[in-house]
């Protein structure tokens, strides 16, 4: 009987698994699954490397409008791809990927060209939940009400399993110092210091693209909870319920109180209604009657984690999130999870750090705060606790979308999977060669005599420049947005960029979306209702003089796109107005998150940022800078029209998503503080940004917001001359993070006072200058190693700041290394994160040898060394057959052609290198006008190898030398750029080879 049981029902699933409807179109296949959330999924050949699925809770997939982020991509051949229906299963094969799909549960498994599986979706893999937009967050526009079917949209969920010597990176630009991300939470929206990208990337050279805008969660899909939903509290004394505070003001006046929670997270400290309505729960608890500014705040007590009988005994990884302002530690335990962190008040950061609790058993929990302005913000909260399996899935949740839209992008190595990135969401483009060279910009030059002084002083002093930078508030008081320059200031701005570019310089100038309400512009643009007006409706104004009310343009609409290039274009570019200037070199976009007002909670950011032109801010909530990028960059070009010559656009933004590289745009980490941990911070979040896709990635070089500290030694040193112990590692940290500049895409000083340039920093017999400016040459030396990877970037789809499992995947040692990487096919870069630190700990990936780039000593692979790190230098290392082309030494980036190349070749293995040229500022090269020629080593032989050149363009050297310098580890001979001895190659054009 038990026998016959068994056939029926197998009979009747087989029955079922039949019954699932599957349809074929060219190149796509529709599955309608048995089981499982997910009523329909579609899977899309894109090309050999790329498959697209789709799926809805729905009974019919959405009609969606064009991406934002993916381009028009060409459909496959025919015979390029195969769909079968093979009864339980429906196999969706390309040349180099392949997705097996079950028609019972609509589960999908992906598999690489031989068969091995790289990713499986799990049980329940795919989740959705209906949503609607709660009415707070919709936002206002003049004359403008959301439509009904706009505010309706899905919550999903996707989940796969991941093996345990999985690794996961991208995601963009985040500032908890994570660089491998598996088994970590991380809340993907923009903020200052905070760019997020939907895409990640795992070791087994694959990759996840996601089409969705919103808000979004890697890892725990879930909110974090507040200390008293996760554990029994009990403060100082035992007694449960509550944690103890404490806060002592300055002036030694005391209180002591029970905290439920410790979240303090947003609002501000005022009694405006605009500040009732948004804390939202957070900062109105405040003690009353306390000056925070100089206070001393501790929160002490117990924390129990829940359990039931069954886990007790057992450990649990609790994984939390740290918000705050100020000065901060943390002690679980008597541990400290949190060495003391420092932000300024009115930018307060996050950080993440994980402990292991034993259910049941009681910990001691200590925090300790000093507040540091005028704001003050601290907030504990912890993730919902979960087991080892489900923290190390691959885990990805979005808050609102039409349906769930991914692209699995397979490769045989992780520059494949970048390079399938930028099949979807665009080419990058090729920046002018300038932008590779020294930048040098303060918060902020306040008069043209400023901007034209510093300049001249770089020149004077023969320290290598290009551009020089002009931040905000070069306007009148009043008229932000109005882009002109405030005549008192700036009496004839074209006469300063003139001069400028008489000093062969360039200028980038701050444009923000941003306009009060009084300017010509925000009129303008508010008549078309194309103002988000949430802001001057909530009466909220900003920080500048008494205050003005003011809104974000609605980048979302083409047309509010070509007005607000327009009004930079009158004042700024070409048709500019009186007291306007024409010929900016570059713009710098800045809060274009967009970030209308900071610390305020999710639902009010967005509700102050929307409706958009194309739906609500919470489904586009993510997608602003893209937009906005997309109005520069095509209004700009629209001016030339692809006229010979035509200058390159170049964007700086201080946010990012998925396509902006295809509108010549570059990133920088945002107002970070000047402290070493924020330094070390920017080490993982320009590599996971630069995996994510984005190849041009920078930052404050320093840091931008100042401790107090540094700024009262600064002022005692200008009246005395004394260097105490602040200005000492003032000094050194400024050191440490121009030499960590010099090995990313974007070289560039910038932050609040003090000043910036190197001179006033340190003077010119201090190592801190003497090292600024060595390494400054070194990049300009550089400049035809730089510029080829430049080119590589948009013909090649390159990466230039390089994880080192992008090189050497397959070490796994090399899986969870976020403080040393490669700067493009050569250089190991390996800066000093810590004060006083004069050397450091050096992982020699064990693929090939290594060579010291200043000795040429030769280091063996597969080891970890402590090597030296002097005050004036960070350990740079050159890998076994490398080719670097160092050029002459220049003071700004087109003074002179690379005539003369010393081309040192490190002996030990094969090499190769492309050295790519072109005119360096214009768009000729889109019409093929640029040249290569490609370098090859054979280390058998010792014989280096120069090819016919490739292509011509304008101004090209016909004729040129090659001075090879080979370095062997039998002969080590130190990095020499001025003569080095070598063997002369006249180079005409033609193929030519010499043996060494």
């Amino acid at each position: 009987m038990k026998k016959l049981l068994t056939m029926v029902s197998a009979l009747l699933m087989a029955e079922t698994l039949m019954a699932a409807e599957v349809q074929t179109n060219g190149n796509s296949v529709l599955i309608r699954p048995d089981g499982g959330q997910a009523k329909v999924i579609c899977l899309e050949v894109m090309n050999d490397n790329i498959i697209r699925v789709r799926a809805t809770s729905k009974a019919d997939l959405p009609q969606k409008p064009a991406s934002l982020m993916i381009v028009p991509q060409t459909a496959p051949q025919k015979g390029g791809y195969t769909m079968n229906d093979e009864g339980e299963t429906v196999v969706v094969k390309a040349k180099n990927v392949k997705a097996v799909v079950q028609k019972a549960t609509g589960e999908i498994t992906f598999f690489d060209a031989n068969g091995n599986q790289l990713l499986k979706e799990a049980k329940d893999g795919k989740q959705f939940w209906d949503f609607t937009v709660p009415e707070r967050e919709l936002g206002m526009k003049s004359g403008y009400t959301v439509p009904e079917e706009q505010k309706h949209g899905l919550t999903w969920q996707m989940k796969f399993d991941s093996p345990d010597d999985e690794a996961f990176y991208g995601l963009g630009q985040h500032q908890s110092e994570e660089f491998n991300m598996k088994g970590k939470n991380e809340d993907l929206f923009q903020y200052n210091t905070k760019v997020s990208i939907p895409f990640v990337l795992s070791n087994k050279n694959y990759g996840l693209l996601w089409d969705s805008y919103s808000y979004c969660r890697f890892g725990n899909p879930n909110d974090y909870l507040q200390l008293n939903r996760a554990f029994k509290l009990y403060d100082k004394n035992g007694k449960e319920g509550h944690l103890t505070g404490t806060y002592v003001d300055a002036k030694g006046k005391k209180l002591v109180r029970d905290e439920d929670s410790i979240y303090y997270e947003y609002g501000t400290p005022d009694k405006s209604e605009i500040a009732l309505k948004t804390d939202n729960g957070g900062i109105k608890n405040f003690p009353k009657g306390i000056n925070l500014m100089g206070a001393n705040v501790t929160y002490e007590g117990f924390i129990e984690p829940e359990c039931c009988g069954k886990c007790k005994g057992k450990t649990q990884l609790y994984q939390f999130i740290l918000y705050y302002s100020g000065y901060v530690k943390v002690y679980i335990d008597g541990r400290e999870v949190v060495p003391e962190r420092w932000r300024t008040a009115w930018n307060p950061n996050t950080y993440k750090f994980s402990t292991e609790l034993q259910k049941g058993k009681r910990v001691q929990l200590r925090i300790e705060w000093r507040p540091d302005g005028g704001e003050a913000y601290c907030g504990l909260r912890v993730s919902e606790p979960r087991n080892k399996e489900q923290r190390e899935q691959l885990s990805i949740w979005s808050e609102m979308a039409k349906d769930m839209d991914y692209y699995f992008i397979a490769g045989e190595n992780l520059d494949q999977v970048v390079s399938g990135y930028r099949t979807l969401t665009g080419k990058a483009s090729l920046y002018p060669k300038w932008v590779l060279g020294f930048w040098q910009s303060r918060e902020r030059y306040k008069t043209s005599g400023e901007i034209e002084e510093t300049l001249a002083e770089f020149r004077k002093r023969h320290i290598p420049i290009d551009n020089i930078v002009q931040d905000w508030n070069y306007w009148p008081e009043d008229q932000w947005g109005s882009h002109k320059f405030e005549a008192s200031r700036y009496p004839n701005p074209q006469a300063m960029l003139d001069s400028v570019h008489a000093m062969h310089g360039r200028f980038m100038i701050s444009v923000w979306p941003k306009f009060y309400c009084n300017t010509d512009n925000y009129k303008e643009l508010d008549a078309k209702g194309w103002m988000y007006i949430q802001s001057p409706t909530d009466d909220i104004h900003d920080w500048v003089g008494p205050g003005y009310k003011n809104g974000f343009y609605d980048a979302y609409d083409a047309g509010a796109r070509k007005m607000f290039w327009r009004q930079m274009d009158e004042n700024l570019y070409t048709k500019f107005n009186h007291g306007g200037i024409a010929g900016v070199d570059a713009w710098w976009m800045d809060a274009s998150e967009p970030n209308v007002r900071d610390c305020t909670p999710m639902w009010y950011r967005k509700a102050l940022s929307g409706p958009t032109a194309l739906g609500t801010s919470t489904e586009y909530f993510n997608a602003y800078s893209t937009v906005n990028a997309d109005a520069i960059y095509n209004g700009q070009r629209s001016v030339y029209n692809g006229k010979l010559n035509e200058p390159r656009v170049f964007l700086l933004t201080r946010s990012g998503f998925a396509g902006e590289q295809r509108f010549s745009t570059a990133t920088w980490s945002g107002d970070i503080g000047t402290r070493w941990e924020d330094m070390r911070a920017q080490m993982t979040a320009g590599l996971n940004y630069s995996i994510s896709g984005l190849p041009f990635w920078g930052m404050d070089q320093g840091g931008f917001c100042v401790e107090n500290r540094y700024m009262a030694a600064q002022q005692l040193f200008d009246k005395s001359g004394v260097e105490n112990e602040d200005l000492k590692e003032w000094r050194e940290l400024q050191t440490r993070w121009n030499q960590f500049g010099t090995f990313i895409p974007l070289f560039r000083s910038h932050g609040q006072w003090p000043l910036r340039e190197i001179w006033n920093i340190a003077p010119e017999n201090h190592p801190a200058y003497q090292s600024f400016v060595y390494y400054d040459k070194l990049r300009y030396r550089l400049m035809p190693y730089l510029y080829s990877m430049a080119g590589w970037a948009h013909f090649k789809d390159y990466t230039l700041m390089r994880p080192l499992v992008m090189d050497f995947n397959g070490d796994k040692e090399v899986e969870n290394i976020g403080n040393q990487w490669m700067f493009g096919p050569a250089l190991m870069a390996c800066p000093v994160g810590y004060y006083k630190a004069r050397n450091r700990s050096v992982y020699f990936p064990e693929q090939c040898g290594w060579y010291n780039l200043y000795t040429n000593e030769y280091i063996q692979g597969g080891q970890r060394l402590v090597v030296d790190a002097p005050y004036e230098q960070i350990p740079v290392f050159v890998r076994e057959g490398a080719i670097i082309p160092f050029g002459p030494e220049m003071e700004w980036s087109d003074e002179k052609p690379a005539e003369l190349i010393n081309l040192y070749v490190y002996a030990g293995q094969n090499g190769s290198f492309q050295l790519y040229e072109d005119e360096g500022t214009n768009y000729n090269y889109e019409k093929g006008k640029y040249a290569t020629i490609d370098i090859t080593y054979d280390d058998a032989t010792k014989t280096v190898s120069f090819s016919a050149r490739k292509g011509q363009f304008p101004g090209m050297l016909k004729n040129r030398r090659f001075n090879v310098v080979l370095i062997s580890k039998d002969a080590p001979k130190p990095l020499n750029l001025e003569d080095p001895e070598g063997k002369m190659v006249n180079y005409n054009g033609k193929a030519v080879s010499i043996q060494l």
